[in-house]
């Protein structure tokens, strides 16, 4: 399951929205990975995700693969479309 998501955030992709998708990730059994200019990783770490340097009105890609795979692409574009 795949879905692309626009960083609409005015500091970028920082630590909190950040922090925001790590926790969320964290409760489904899918491996969850953010790619980003051609770089991808898995949502396991705050620091990963910085690391993206995602900016501002950039497309993101949220993959997941496992039995609740489409549960964790919908919540986790959902925390990107309304992260602070």
């Amino acid at each position: 399951m795949r879905a692309e998501a626009t960083v609409t955030l005015p500091a970028n992709l920082h630590a909190r929205p950040a922090g925001r998708l790590v926790r969320s990730a964290a409760q489904f059994a899918s491996v969850i990975t953010l790619e980003y200019a051609g770089r991808s990783i898995e949502l396991a770490g705050i620091l990963a995700v910085l690391a993206l340097g995602a900016t501002v009105g950039s497309t993101v890609t949220i993959t997941a693969n496992g039995p609740d795979a489409d549960s964790a692409v919908r919540s986790l574009a959902d925390v990107l479309a309304t992260a602070e």
